[in-house]
């Protein structure tokens, strides 16, 4: 029987969320996001866990969507409008916003589009220096998609977030450190050291005054992804009936440079 493709342990107060299809790239097929949901859902379940840490296993933490098989989902609900559908493949990674304790994204490898936007749903990030990040949605010929052009600025400032995203260009951990996407920047092997050692001196601390503060320092900022996420599902949908998605989805799994026409 094949392993469940996402993983959950609780070790010292501290839950282990990892995503396990790592010859898919952990990308974003339904097993992944339901494993997902189902994860988030244990960890809000569970007043003993006072911070979690997500992961993933190979190469990629997760390379966004799976576009050998889909990019929407719920293609067969004839009730679903355009958007609706483009919002569900969200849905998943976006109730990682619902868990109320400190949540350490532990990047080991590859983090792109949808992917990049599970990273930045959690409060910390730590990724491997030598990995690529990015928005790459531009260079597919999509709008973005999971709360990305709302969460970047916030992030890094509008200047960089304008650049990631204008260009998709993906950048490496260390470069990302540098521009204020992720927290720390280390090697492979230390990743998920670093991470855990974050979510120990985060545990350490009194768990309800944790709580507390993290939805402080949210409520002050404003910050409601989840429905920037809902507005972008609207471009999203709408650039996907475009020739130049058609092209940007097919030169990437031709791995060729895509011709673009505005149209």
């Amino acid at each position: 029987m094949a392993e469940a493709a996402v993983l959950y342990e609780v070790k010292d107060e501290i839950a282990k969320i990892t995503l396990n299809r790592p010859e898919n790239r952990n990308s974003m097929t339904d097993e992944v996001l339901e494993g997902l949901r189902e994860a988030v859902a244990q960890v809000r379940a569970d007043p003993s866990v006072r911070c979690v840490v997500l992961t993933g296993r190979g190469r990629s933490f997760c390379a966004g969507a799976d576009f050998k098989s889909q990019v929407q989902r719920g293609e067969g609900a004839a009730a679903l409008l355009p958007h609706e559908r483009s919002f569900a493949m969200y849905t998943p990674f976006l109730s990682v916003l619902e868990i109320e304790v400190p949540t350490i994204a532990a990047l080991n490898g590859h983090a792109i589009g949808g992917g990049l936007g599970l990273a930045v749903v959690c409060d910390l990030r730590v990724a491997n220096e030598e990995a690529r990040y990015g928005a790459n949605f531009a260079r597919l010929g999509l709008h973005p998609g999971m709360a990305t052009s709302y969460i970047l600025p916030r992030l890094m400032g509008l200047p960089r977030a304008t650049e990631l995203l204008l260009t998709g260009r993906i950048i490496s951990g260390r470069q990302a450190a540098e521009w204020g996407l992720v927290h720390y920047a280390v090697p492979e092997a230390q990743v998920l050291d670093r991470s855990w050692e974050l979510a120990r001196e985060i545990a350490g601390a009194a768990p309800i005054a944790v709580r507390m503060t993290k939805a402080s320092i949210y409520r002050g900022v404003g910050w409601d992804p989840t429905e920037a996420a809902r507005m972008e599902a609207h471009a999203q949908s709408r650039s996907l009936e475009t020739e130049d998605a058609q092209e940007g989805i097919q030169a990437l799994l031709e791995k060729r440079r895509p011709v673009f026409k505005g149209r």
